[in-house]
């Protein structure tokens, strides 16, 4: 790793070089270029040279222990060297993190689609409580919600429900939700008293920007109709809603959220868009070689990835073996130490596998 770092460090100082060029001055696009890479492997210089520095440091304290010191004194540069040491290894820990690769989607905001899976009305419910810990975290996190398209369930759940969440790094902490989701409960509707397990699923889509997504306007087929959701009569009596089918992959992505048929379709195309750039990605992965879960699943109770268990008041992640017994503060949106110990794991596997790990010094 050290001879890595080395190398980011004289990379650095060439591009210092290049920029301080009268003739590359001039070139404002190419400018802008190497000030990008600059500014991407700062951090890393950075660092590196802090803990160059503390390895110089410790070198000289140690060194102290060969002269003659008195027993205090001993003590005392025996203790700054344990402190130095500490030092040194925080300072590693935080390069490799600094080292790993970035998802460059983790920025963006995103598109979540909630089905109700097995479990019939049961399973809606479920769904309609996965919304509510969702926007609920966005609230915590000062992101914005806009509800984009649903269809509910006569007991007042959604056999699905599609929304937007908007705000800094709003990717790099809902993608670890999609997946398979399994509730355990008695049902408000069962007499008997009996657990019911049902399940919902989760998909966490990255907003795609239109240069990411070539569509044909002469591939897609736009419906209109009349919105079925909040607005009162007068969204009943316009046709503001609309639906876009992707005609080649037959994929659909509908909005109703606003009394504005030019808005609708603008939100539908978003969807739409994220949809069609996740298939393209999948494509891409499998293509390298690299596995990845399917985000969405079939709903099947094998496929589970958390469980929320009512009666033990006890929620569960599949992936990590991480059990806490809060669930009451979970559905209020209190997701942030799953979230971080999935990104935890997520950053020691990736250290582990471009071989940053501890013994990689």
């Amino acid at each position: 790793m050290l001879e890595k770092l080395d190398l980011i460090e004289k990379r650095y100082e060439e591009l210092n070089r290049m920029m301080a060029d009268p003739e590359v001055a001039a070139d404002h696009l190419h400018l802008k270029e190497l000030a990008q890479e600059q500014a991407e492997i700062e951090d890393i210089v950075k660092k590196y040279r802090e803990y160059k520095a503390t390895t110089m440091e410790l070198e000289k304290t140690q060194a102290m222990l060969d002269e003659e010191l008195s027993a205090e004194m001993r003590g005392l540069v025996e203790e700054e060297i344990e402190a130095l040491k500490e030092r040194e290894e925080d300072i590693l820990k935080e390069i490799r993190l600094l080292l790993l690769p970035r998802d460059p989607r983790d920025e963006r905001d995103v598109i979540v689609e909630i089905r109700a899976g097995t479990g019939g009305d049961e399973a809606s419910l479920f769904a309609a409580d996965l919304y509510r810990i969702y926007t609920r975290y966005a609230e915590r996190h000062s992101w914005a919600t806009d509800l984009l398209s649903f269809h509910e369930t006569g007991v007042g759940g959604f056999k699905e429900v599609v929304f937007e969440v908007k705000g800094k790094g709003a990717y790099s902490r809902l993608k670890y939700e999609s997946g398979v989701h399994r509730v355990q409960r008695v049902p408000i509707t069962e007499a008997s008293g009996r657990i019911h397990t049902s399940t919902a699923t989760v998909a966490v889509l990255p907003q795609a920007e239109e240069v990411e997504v070539e569509i044909n306007p002469d591939d897609l087929r736009i419906d209109v109709y009349r919105s079925s959701g909040p607005g009162g009569q007068h969204m009943q009596k316009t046709s503001s809603a609309v639906r876009i089918t992707h005609v080649p992959t037959g994929i659909t992505a509908s909005c109703e959220s606003t009394r504005s048929q030019f808005q609708n379709k603008a939100r539908a195309m978003a969807v739409l868009r994220a949809r069609l750039y996740d298939i393209e990605e999948r494509k891409r992965l499998k293509e390298l070689g690299e596995a990845r879960r399917s985000q969405i699943g079939t709903g099947e109770r094998s496929e589970k990835i958390r469980t929320y268990n009512f009666p033990q008041n006890r929620v569960t992640d599949h992936r990590i073996g991480l059990t806490v017994y809060r669930l009451e503060e979970v559905l209020e949106g209190e997701l942030d130490e799953f979230i971080e110990e999935l990104a935890t794991r997520e950053q020691a596997e990736k250290l582990r596998s471009i071989g940053l790990d501890q013994s990689s010094v």
